[in-house]
């Protein structure tokens, strides 16, 4: 299968998912007794419908972004970085601190918290990265370990450390500190335009530049790539503190353009959404910032079909589980001989038929 019919079969594959799922979506409504197309009307209009709904789905959608970034850029570079809540979360760790000890305000404080989440991110990111390279140890497990562990500092952040009061959290980030909205009166922040900036970079870094290409080689072939001359263990490890930096970033930006404090239950889940997303992005940046949008319309759109027709916000949920199922599976299918064996027969005969 050549490089134009495989590009095709990338992008039909979660379209395809995409659609089943929110057919199948459809028949569970129908089977809840609500009109299908209502229901998903109303999804539409919750997520889409007014600024106020667009601004919570972008808002929604950025830290969303972000860990799937960072899933994105590590496999594509042939590391399997399952840590990125851990970095989401040191990241927005060093950003409470900044804001709330260093005694900075205004724009300097953003910055200097944004860059000290971005630098530890990076840092707990090279840990497993560090193992890997020099014991062999295997990354995964490394990094899911690791997201415990930073959860846990952080609990140890907002209920001793920095806590205020007898509430289990930490003070509120200084409004004067915060990030600002794009649009005064909706919720998005400057948060999600750095996002689609860091996306958009990466994915020029990664397919328009001779060291992204590197990046890429390691990826696809490391024996190949060793024999090639590069420093594959420099690179890989590139790609972890890299990868960790994107997460830390998106932890300092959610927290201090929308959570504001450290609480418990903050981010949960984001790492692993971002891995499933960037699968479904086909590792791709762009495409990945498409699903990471597509999932938060689903969550914020969800809450208004159930006030409007009763539909529970769980089906949404079994909508998003279907579309990694689906895309999963899909990807796998494609990867079998006979199935390149048969796209080179369909194609070769639309070619003889055309002649």
């Amino acid at each position: 299968m050549d490089n134009s019919r495989k590009n095709l079969v990338n992008i039909f594959v979660p379209v395809l998912s995409i659609l089943l799922s929110i057919l199948i979506g459809m028949i569970i409504m129908a089977f809840l007794k609500a009109n299908p197309v209502t229901a998903v009307k109303y999804l539409v209009i919750g997520a889409f419908g007014t600024k106020q709904n667009l601004g919570t789905t972008l808002t929604r959608a950025t830290p969303l972004i972000f860990t799937a970034l960072c899933a994105c850029f590590a496999y594509r570079c042939g590391v399997f970085n399952l840590g990125g809540e851990g970095q989401f979360i040191m990241g927005s760790i060093a950003a409470c601190f900044v804001s709330l000890k260093f005694g900075l305000t205004g724009i300097p404080a953003v910055i200097v918290a944004l860059v000290c989440g971005t630098v530890a991110g990076g840092l707990w990111g090279a840990i497993p990265g560090v193992l890997k390279i020099t014991r062999g140890q295997n990354e995964m497990i490394i990094s899911i370990m690791f997201n415990y562990i930073a959860t846990l500092l952080m609990g140890v952040v907002y209920t001793n450390w920095l806590r205020e009061g007898s509430v289990p959290q930490t003070a509120q980030v200084p409004k004067e500190s915060q990030l600002a909205r794009i649009v005064p009166g909706i919720r998005v922040t400057w948060g999600f335009v750095i996002a689609i900036v860091i996306g958009l970079l990466i994915y020029y870094f990664l397919f328009w530049t001779s060291l992204g290409f590197k990046f890429r080689a390691v990826g696809l072939n490391q024996t190949a790539s060793r024999f090639n001359g590069y420093p594959v263990r420099r690179y890989m490890l590139s790609a972890f503190i890299i990868s960790g930096a994107v997460a830390g970033l998106g932890g300092a930006g959610e927290l201090m353009g929308t959570q504001f404090r450290l609480i418990n239950g903050f981010a949960s889940g984001y790492g692993f959404d971002g891995v499933a997303m960037a699968l479904i992005g086909q590792l791709n940046p762009i495409a990945t910032m498409f699903v990471a949008l597509f999932f938060a319309a689903l969550r914020t759109g969800s809450t208004t079909m159930q006030a409007a027709t009763g539909v529970p916000t769980s089906v949404s949920d079994i909508i998003q589980a279907l579309v990694i199922v689906f895309t999963v599976a899909g990807m796998a299918l494609t990867q079998l001989p006979e199935f390149s064996t048969f796209i080179g027969r369909f194609f070769g005969r639309k070619e003889a038929q055309a002649v």
